[in-house]
């Protein structure tokens, strides 16, 4: 062990040349013994004329001058090292390096003021084990049972979780599946989570399901077929949004649906509007006046069913309540799948042309739906001893992050910071800049991380004040290494804080 922190002592043991003009790099626990002119496992980090350097620069971040105006020349392109404007300046952790070994300040720690507040930012590129992403994807199609494993390359990289209101969700990578299982398990889940996080298509299996290719803001595809609609609701709330629309075109509208199927007539809506009843009883068990459970099977048909044939739910229709020339509609949450139908003198439901009018409230049904997209939550445990490059009192920073007096960003991202112990970030990965993740070997993923708080504060909660250095100074030094992009207007500046 190094009880020493020279130059000297820990070139001994890191980033030191080993002869044949290899260098050790110590950017993570894998050592990597780099070669002149290669680059180590991750390609994050190289062998140049013997120097360990970062194969990526530096990306500084920077707002235009009223927040959403005409761009600056630079923004977007490689930076020529003209002047900056530090006050509208943002360092984030993409490109800056790790502080492994973690008893390393971080690799910048960076001042600057803001609305006359002294700031710090301080700036690192966390390797995160305990990480993974929740992954919501806006379907109403059966994608697999609840808690069964999604599959990747024939390794389960995470599974299905509880789903959301017109979304199915899935809970990918996690620390078991990372170190846990097998070497292939681990870099299989690292693989999908660096695609994923970089806003690539993965495609997934599910046992006992279906396919699945997820991309961050695009539309899922379901078993070979890309889907289009969120649903409006579930069965009951259709029938509640567009029931005074139907009256006087239609005398029943029965809404398929997995969750909750809707028959107008019984439910509320149909009451307070005075409808004479209907008479069909659809399959299922019956929660309220109107609104049925389990009327058929999940699956990839009608409102997230099984089923391809709507009539397939009518368990009866009661001759004393139906009666012939009585107009009976059936559609899906999304207005996709609709089915006009007229009862004949048997009263056996007889398919007909769809009148203009009825026809004019599916199609808002389907106006009414949100496009469906796929949306993609980095997620991670911002603990154990990266929180030594910001503070030699580890504790103090947790603190002050749950109080809300150090705001965290990843790569200028908002990041939610769940309550309870340790820093447990979750950030949208559409809202970081491209090329913000990375990996090693571990296998791990590599993702930005920045600590924003006031300056007195930092020095407060035994922060690195020694290594702080101005925005001003910083710029210039970085005037040949760095690039610059655009501040996304969407993200809340970070500097505000106090």
């Amino acid at each position: 062990m190094i009880d020493s922190l020279s130059t000297a002592a820990r070139s001994a043991k890191f980033g030191a040349a080993e002869g044949d003009g290899i260098v050790r790099c110590d950017a993570c626990p894998v050592l990597c013994r780099i070669r002149p002119g290669r680059a180590g496992a991750c390609s994050r980090y190289a062998n140049v004329e013997g120097q360990l350097v970062r194969t990526d620069p530096v990306l500084l971040m920077q707002r235009t001058m009223d927040g959403g105006g005409k761009l600056v020349e630079f923004a977007g392109t490689d930076w020529d090292g003209q002047p900056l404007d530090a006050s509208r300046t943002f360092i984030t952790g993409v490109g800056s390096g790790t502080t492994y070994p973690d008893y390393k300040p971080a690799p910048f720690i960076v001042s600057s003021q803001h609305e006359g507040v002294d700031t710090v930012t301080v700036v690192t590129e966390g390797i995160f084990s305990y990480c993974g992403v929740k992954v919501k994807i806006d379907t109403d199609r059966h994608l697999g049972p609840e808690a069964a494993p999604v599959m990747v390359g024939g390794e389960q990289v995470g599974h299905v979780t509880t789903a959301e209101y017109g979304s199915q969700m899935l809970s990918i990578g996690g620390v078991r599946h990372l170190t846990g299982g097998s070497k292939k398990e681990g870099n299989v889940t690292c693989e999908t989570l660096l695609k994923l996080c970089s806003g690539e298509p993965v495609e997934m299996t599910i046992p006992g399901g279906h396919s699945v290719i997820v991309q961050a803001n695009a539309a899922p595809i379901v078993a070979g077929k890309p889907e289009e609609r969120m649903r409006v609701g579930c069965g009951s709330a259709t029938i509640g949004i567009f029931a005074k629309q139907w009256l006087g075109h239609v005398d029943e509208v029965i809404v398929v649906d997995d969750h909750i199927t809707g028959v107008l007539t019984e439910h509320q809506a149909g009451r307070v509007l005075d409808m004479r009843p209907g008479g069909i009883r659809v399959r299922g068990r019956k929660s309220t006046p109107g609104r049925y459970f389990q009327v058929a099977n999940p699956g990839l048909g009608w409102g997230g069913t099984d089923i391809s044939n709507p009539l397939a739910i009518i368990q009866k229709i009661d001759p004393a309540v139906a009666w012939p020339g009585m107009r009976l509609l059936l559609t899906s949450t999304t207005g996709e799948d609709a089915l006009y139908c007229i009862l004949d003198e048997n009263l056996v439901p007889v398919p007909a042309e769809m009148p203009a009018a009825v026809r004019l409230v599916v199609d808002r049904i389907g106006e009414n739906c949100e496009p469906s997209l796929c949306s993609v939550l980095f997620m991670a445990g911002a603990g154990g001893s990266l929180r030594a490059g910001v503070s030699e009192n580890p504790v103090l920073l947790t603190r002050s992050v749950a109080k809300g007096e150090t705001r965290v960003t990843l790569g200028g991202a908002p990041a939610y910071i769940w309550a309870g112990g340790g820093i447990t970030v979750m950030a949208d990965v559409t809202r970081m800049p491209k090329g913000s993740f990375g990996y090693v070997p571990t296998p791990a993923i590599v993702a930005p991380i920045e600590f924003t708080l006031p300056r007195a504060l930092y020095e407060q909660i035994g922060g690195h004040a020694s290594d702080i250095v101005s925005m001003d100074d910083l710029l210039v030094a970085l005037s040949q290494e760095a690039r610059v992009e655009r501040w996304f207007d969407s993200n809340p500046w970070p500097k505000g804080v106090g």
